[in-house]
């Protein structure tokens, strides 16, 4: 199962240069970029582990791609995003975000259904990631 995340998550995975050309957007707009990385994808995860800080004075879509790489290396079997934030109406307002690594093996969700208070029943999504503790998450561990 692949995780669908993000912008471009139904495409396949990006390459260096399309990620490069993404990067270009972003800055051409003012938007700085971050990367952040997760074992735990779950859909309302949004608070990823960061991956240094947030690359508000760099202009340059080699240095962020140096940094998608970096953390890349040190992570290979996380899923690793790259944020672009637009601050023009005066709030951090994610403008763009898409995932630029995946594990080799997506373990996937799936839907638990559980009965409630008046005949009423509810789901709940449940990620098989979680079964295993974190930093163990995926093969190679």
């Amino acid at each position: 199962m692949r995780i669908t995340q993000g912008t471009f998550s139904y495409l396949p995975d990006f390459t260096d240069e399309e990620i490069t050309a993404q990067i270009d957007y972003a800055l051409s707009h003012g938007w700085p970029l971050s990367v952040e990385f997760t074992d735990d994808p779950h859909p309302r995860n949004i608070y990823w582990e960061m991956w240094g800080l947030p690359m508000f004075d760099l202009m340059d879509a080699a240095g962020v791609l140096m940094e998608v790489n970096a953390c890349r290396a040190a992570y290979p079997d996380h899923y690793i995003r790259l944020n672009a934030y637009d601050a023009s109406l005066g709030r951090q307002t994610t403008a763009l975000s898409f995932i630029v690594n995946r594990p080799p093996d997506e373990p996937g969700f799936r839907l638990d259904r559980a009965e409630r208070a008046n005949r009423t029943i509810g789901y709940t999504t449940h990620a098989y990631a979680t079964d295993r503790p974190a930093g163990r998450r995926y093969p190679g561990e």
